[in-house]
């Protein structure tokens, strides 16, 4: 039986990057661009590109042109309170009411109105590393004695996997981070996903 016409579409990109036509980082051509090369249908060359995203060997946001995968630089997080060292990607604030969840974590009734921040950390390479969005009442406090911090697996929603560049399921760790003021109250609250491909944790 002949391959679809797809998986031919993945097979010849898979050929390439292994022969070097491609290298780790390299932007690939656009769908219309590859479908004309491979004599396929746009649809197709679509449907050969996410086969090889899905498999984690291409990378990128599924509405613009996608790049060869680096090999996954694997990182342990032991601290979680510890700021990132580099450079932030595209980032977003707004206001929400308190849900259950964050409400208990934030010690505050349901309903209360938060504010919150969503970050896209990203490695030394400017690929995305992972993600914090952190919830908190009134003005955000710049100081705090103490952090709790819970780690739980998970996989990634489609907004996440949207901002990471990865396909939507991909398991992934949340941690869920509390930080506190001396008094023991929190003074703010967040969820950091961090893909499991690239990432070890080992909380102190």
């Amino acid at each position: 039986m002949q391959p679809a016409p797809y998986q031919r579409v993945a097979a010849e990109i898979r050929r390439r990057i292994a022969v070097g036509v491609w290298l780790p980082g390299d932007q690939l051509p656009s769908q219309a661009a590859l479908a004309t090369d491979l004599h396929v249908s746009i649809a197709e060359a679509r449907r050969g590109m996410a086969l090889l995203r899905k498999a984690g060997e291409l990378e990128g946001r599924p509405r613009t042109r996608l790049f060869v995968a680096h090999p996954p630089a694997v990182r342990t997080l032991l601290d979680p309170d510890r700021d990132w060292p580099y450079r932030g990607g595209d980032g977003a604030t707004g206001s929400c009411r308190a849900d259950t969840d964050l409400a208990q974590r934030l010690r505050v009734p349901v309903g209360t109105r938060l504010r919150w921040r969503r970050d896209e950390c990203l490695d030394p390479d400017s690929r995305p590393s992972h993600l914090v969005t952190t919830w908190w009442r009134g003005a955000r406090a710049q100081t705090w004695t103490r952090c709790d911090a819970e780690a739980q697996l998970h996989q990634l929603t489609a907004d996440e996997a949207e901002h990471l560049g990865l396909p939507q399921g991909v398991p992934a760790w949340l941690i869920q981070r509390t930080r506190l003021a001396a008094s023991g109250n929190p003074v703010e609250t967040a969820d950091m996903v961090l893909p499991a491909d690239r990432w070890r944790v080992r909380l102190r």
